[in-house]
């Protein structure tokens, strides 16, 4: 919470203290990605690696899928700090495989979040994009509004999803929802679905 207060010495101060306190395991496995996330907002990589192997090393300890997928979003997000997209990619693709197959959708959300900026790091901006705006639509359906205006805040106009700037901008070239669908290669019900959104986004009520 401190942290998304923007709040960082508070939420070092915070994790530290709860670490020093931790002996217990898998105590301090529940306490260690949080810490991992707190360092790498400071921008101490070394000390956000750290906590990733202290982790690792706890989670050789129990057979635990979610101890798995923990350290391997963990792993990501160190790697993407440190400039390594293409090991991040590898540690992310594993960690959204393993939340998935344990249903946690907003861990899912988080991981393709940082999936399509390791893509974007790569020049890949058609698979940013494709993994950020599922990102952004998971985040919509959960409600999550501190990630939705995170990534709002990270270049998308009026909250508009990358599909729907593409959509927007050939409904504004007064294609119709038949010939959008046929230029994007997708179902004309799922344009009319992004024209809704974006109506709704823009406050608007007509294509005119």
């Amino acid at each position: 919470l401190r942290l998304a207060q923007g709040r960082v010495g508070a939420a070092l101060a915070a994790i530290e203290r709860a670490l020093a306190e931790a002996t217990e395991p898998l105590r301090r496995a529940a306490l260690l990605p949080a810490c991992v996330e707190i360092v790498l907002a400071r921008g101490d990589v070394e000390r956000a690696r750290a906590a990733c192997l202290e982790l690792d090393a706890l989670a050789q300890s129990y057979e635990s899928a979610m101890l798995g997928a923990m350290v391997a979003y963990a792993r990501g997000a160190v790697h993407l700090a440190a400039g390594d997209a293409a090991q991040a990619l590898v540690a992310l693709r594993r960690a959204g495989h393993e939340w998935a197959r344990l249903g946690a959708r907003y861990e899912v959300a988080r991981t393709r979040e940082l999936t399509g900026l390791a893509c974007r790091s790569l020049g890949d901006e058609e698979a940013a994009s494709l993994e950020l705006d599922a990102a952004h639509e998971a985040y919509r359906v959960l409600g999550a509004a501190p990630d939705l205006a995170r990534l709002d805040a990270g270049g998308r106009p009026h909250g508009l999803t990358n599909r729907e700037l593409e959509v927007l901008r050939l409904v504004a070239s007064g294609r119709s929802n038949r010939e959008i669908a046929a230029e994007l290669v997708i179902s004309e019900h799922t344009v009319a679905r992004h024209v809704q959104n974006i109506f709704a986004k823009l406050g608007v009520s007509s294509r005119a």
